[in-house]
């Protein structure tokens, strides 16, 4: 746990604005969604989805509303179905508690750099870098997380380059965007860790 919690580890805090429902069943075992809002200092509220086993809902009555702590890792799913984004990025939840408290967004990667970083400006003139990382799990797989860093460390981030080692700390933050599909405006959300710090490793 504690070699995982340095690649990848995820810790918040929020309400749950979304009661669970059953997503799928892995190995005999079943797993539910349901969605945590947790708000940035600037009050702007991101929506979080998170999985869990249900051996780990069944102590705990979740419904909207209630505060709750949430324990986990990123994970990352390449939907083929056609509907909806096509990776869609979610937190595994290892422990989930009722907590009050302010609410808290905390991400730790460490990761590979899998695509060549994109140095880009906002429409505001604002300096940005889209990365994608490369995380590992155990058992030979990976999760594939997009991350974006601002200002200096956009620049910084810039000069990296595809296969290098990288960890970071930062957000999990959900954004709303338009696209067009078959010439209609189609509202989208995505999901990526907003980095406040990152560095090689």
């Amino acid at each position: 746990m504690e070699e995982q919690k340095r690649s990848n580890y995820v810790f918040l805090r929020g309400a749950v604005s979304e009661a669970p429902h059953f997503s799928h069943e892995s190995r005999d075992e079943p797993f539910y969604q349901f969605s945590l809002e947790i708000c940035r200092l600037s009050g702007t509220p991101d929506t979080v989805h998170v999985l869990a086993r249900r051996s780990l809902l069944e102590s705990l009555e979740i419904s909207g509303g209630k505060r709750l702590c949430v324990i986990g890792e990123l994970r990352s799913f390449n939907n083929k179905s056609g509907v909806g984004s096509r990776l869609v990025i979610s937190v595994y939840a290892h422990a989930l508690r009722f907590e009050d408290g302010a609410d808290e967004n905390r991400v730790l990667l460490t990761g590979t750099i899998c695509k060549p970083p994109k140095l880009r400006e906002t429409p505001m003139g604002r300096e940005i870098c889209d990365l994608m990382l490369a995380v590992n799990r155990r058992y030979g797989r990976s999760d594939y997380i997009p991350c974006i860093a601002w200002g200096l460390q956009a620049r910084k981030a810039a000069l990296w380059e595809t296969g290098e080692r990288i960890s970071l700390t930062g957000r999990l933050q959900s954004r709303q965007y338009i696209k067009l599909l078959d010439g209609v405006e189609t509202e989208k959300t995505a999901f990526e860790v907003s980095v406040t710090e990152a560095g090689r490793v």
